[in-house]
């Protein structure tokens, strides 16, 4: 069973008549699930209600001459999925012997990016599109970038000799709406980027900006500021890697990404 949250303008009278799950459902039967390979296309043969607690319906599809059993599970309509929750909906899926968790939500907390499977289970995480608030009025919606799994920010993690740490940013998987398609950006693809250097696991604290593109960006950010940019601190600003800075007390940092078309994904990296 999937929570059934209501909005704070409307209450009951939003939710009356109007199953959220099985709407998604109808959609994502049709839509399937746009992986990070673009060839990685998932397209449900059969997908049907499932009496669980998160996992919600069983769909079958086709991997070579094989069939395989996904289980599906559905975030809430306004709230965010968290680990917690993807952990009890793969332990579900292990117990109901399927081959896969896809896990569908509009926002997922930046832990979950640490959880990619159970044991032997995958867990693809699907980000649902914002339109899907609107499922009922989806009649001409392109239906290739409902459902969408987002790969993480290639990012590596620096010591110095000092004993201080950096972290750089390589590439990033993004959703090309004109294609259909996930592209691997390079750095040039990326427009900004934050990192907290001492990530509590509650709220994300910028402490350093960078900002990057293939064009000129300062010129973009003159425009926006309406003010002059000095040249050696643009400098400072401008790159993919990060300046030095101590051993976090927390033992975790985190990394935000943010791409020319305007997603943003948030990684969260141990530091030993």
């Amino acid at each position: 069973m999937v929570r059934e949250d209501r909005g704070t303008d409307g209450g009951t009278d939003y939710a009356a008549g109007r199953d959220f799950t099985a709407i998604i459902l109808d959609n994502l039967r049709v839509a399937g699930v746009q992986q990070v390979e673009k060839k990685s296309h998932l397209h449900f043969t059969s997908l049907v209600p499932w009496p669980g607690e998160l996992v919600c319906a069983e769909g079958r599809y086709e991997e070579g001459s094989r069939e395989r059993r996904a289980a599906v599970f559905v975030g809430p309509e306004f709230g965010t999925v968290s680990r917690a929750d993807l952990a009890a909906a793969a332990r579900e899926a292990v117990e109901a012997g399927c081959d896969v968790l896809v896990a569908c939500a509009f926002n997922f907390e930046p832990h979950t990016t640490e959880f990619d499977k159970l044991g032997k289970l995958p867990v693809l995480k699907a980000r649902m599109n914002a339109d899907l608030h609107m499922a009922d009025d989806l009649r001409m919606t392109d239906t290739a970038n409902l459902f969408v799994v987002f790969g993480e920010p290639d990012v590596e993690l620096l010591a110095d000799p000092d004993g201080r740490f950096r972290v750089t940013v390589t590439r990033v998987d993004v959703f090309d709406p004109t294609t259909g398609e996930i592209r691997t950006d390079d750095p040039d693809g990326i427009a900004c980027w934050f990192v907290d250097t001492d990530y509590d696991e509650e709220s994300f604290f910028v402490r350093h900006a960078d900002f990057l593109g293939a064009a000129d960006p300062s010129k973009s950010l003159k425009t926006t500021l309406k003010a002059e940019i000095d040249p050696v601190g643009w400098v400072s600003l401008y790159g993919a890697t990060s300046r030095p800075f101590p051993k976090p007390t927390s033992g975790r940092i985190a990394v935000k990404v943010i791409h020319h078309l305007g997603d943003d994904i948030m990684k969260v990296l141990r530091v030993s």
